[in-house]
């Protein structure tokens, strides 16, 4: 058969580049409960529909291509709940995940054909930042943008989803903060660049929590909307906010199936809400009845605490809440909690989710905003 030698040649390069850093590294990965980069992808999207790209992808530096298979990230397109989406998972196993040159150039490709074509992104992050010497210089920097300067910039054209796990260093940390939804694990850290380039950079030694701890986006930089404990509810966590959201902007979100017991026992809101003012209750609880069974999915509930938000389902219906909660602060609503409003307003509107919005006066103060309001939002 001609050709055999080429096919087998190939066959064998693909092998190699699956066996990411190799059994040593991931049996360490496995021995501390974490998932590697495939496993991460599996539990990710749906069984058999991943088609990958750049597989034999490779470092533009010789005496690391044998090291750098896959160059450190997995890339392509898969489906989600039977949705196309489009598809990074960051390899920690070869060389930290960092950024290069080449491995920039295929996420880049990803991120144009999701733009492009109308489909979700999803980057599930672990990485240590940009590699030496891929981003010396101001053509080593072009080159982690992928030649393409709007890779960062957010145009609420299709959903962004991401997920900052264990070590989330340089592009792991941006693609959170320009993720519409980004998921925390806890214990991981998540900032610009690691603790010891920073210690460096400053001359002292730096706290990991105080740098980028989940705690720190939990309540203070609100850069995180969700927090779980271990990698297979980051992926858990990805796939549910994406069953909220549309495609892309031009469509309607998709309808989901009406849980039982959704619409009964309306009358509860009564046994909730307190017949004097001056009496604080807990507005998820009411937010709870309203809406379908299990449907409601707050964002980013450590931080703006006074505020409620989140997507939920209504007959099956997404829609998005808006809320203050008199159990904080008599639901007084801080700097941060009408940032986090703001914000989610900002995300509803951009993929056409009607919202609505109620707004109790809290017992400590004299709110100009009447009970109950409800604003539809662009459909």
């Amino acid at each position: 058969m001609p050709h055999e030698a080429l096919l087998a040649e190939l066959d064998k390069r693909k092998e190699a580049a699956r066996r990411m850093g190799g059994p040593n590294k991931l049996a360490k990965r496995k021995e501390r409960g974490q998932l590697n980069a495939k496993e991460r992808l599996d539990a990710l999207i749906d069984r058999d529909s991943f088609i990958e790209l750049g597989l034999l992808g490779a470092s533009t530096i010789d005496d690391d291509v044998a090291d750098t298979p896959r160059d450190g990230k997995i890339t392509g397109f898969a489906r989600i709940d039977g949705r196309d989406v489009g598809v990074v998972v960051n390899d920690f196993t070869t060389k930290g995940a960092s950024t290069s040159a080449t491995n920039s150039r295929k996420m880049g490709y990803i991120r144009k054909v999701c733009t492009e074509r109308g489909m979700p992104f999803v980057h599930v992050g672990e990485s240590t930042g940009a590699r030496l010497p891929d981003a010396m210089g101001s053509k080593g920097m072009g080159n982690l943008l992928g030649n393409d300067i709007t890779q960062f910039r957010r145009m609420r054209d299709t959903p962004w989803a991401a997920a900052a796990l264990d070590t989330a260093f340089g592009s792991s940390a941006w693609l959170c903060c320009c993720a519409d939804f980004a998921v925390m694990k806890k214990g991981s850290i998540m900032s610009v660049s690691s603790p010891r380039l920073v210690s460096m950079a400053i001359g002292e030694k730096v706290n990991l929590e105080e740098l980028g701890g989940w705690r720190l986006h939990a309540e203070q930089t609100g850069l995180i909307d969700q927090f779980v404990d271990t990698d297979a509810e980051a992926m858990a966590m990805l796939r549910r906010f994406l069953s909220y959201m549309p495609s892309h902007n031009g469509e309607l979100p998709p309808a989901g199936p009406v849980t039982e017991g959704s619409g009964e026992a309306q009358e509860r809101i009564l046994e909730i809400l307190p017949e004097r003012r001056t009496q604080v209750y807990n507005m998820k609880k009411i937010v709870d009845v309203i809406f379908d069974v299990d449907s409601f999915f707050e964002i980013k509930p450590r931080f703006g605490k006074p505020a409620i938000v989140g997507l939920a389902r209504l007959a099956g219906r997404s829609v998005g809440i808006i809320a203050n909660n008199p159990a904080v602060g008599g639901g007084a609503l801080s700097a941060d909690a009408c940032r986090k409003c703001v914000d989610f307003t900002v995300l509803c509107d951009s993929f056409n989710i009607r919202w609505c919005a109620s707004w109790t006066h809290p017992a400590s103060s004299s709110a100009s905003m009447p009970s109950g309001v409800a604003r539809p939002g662009r459909s």
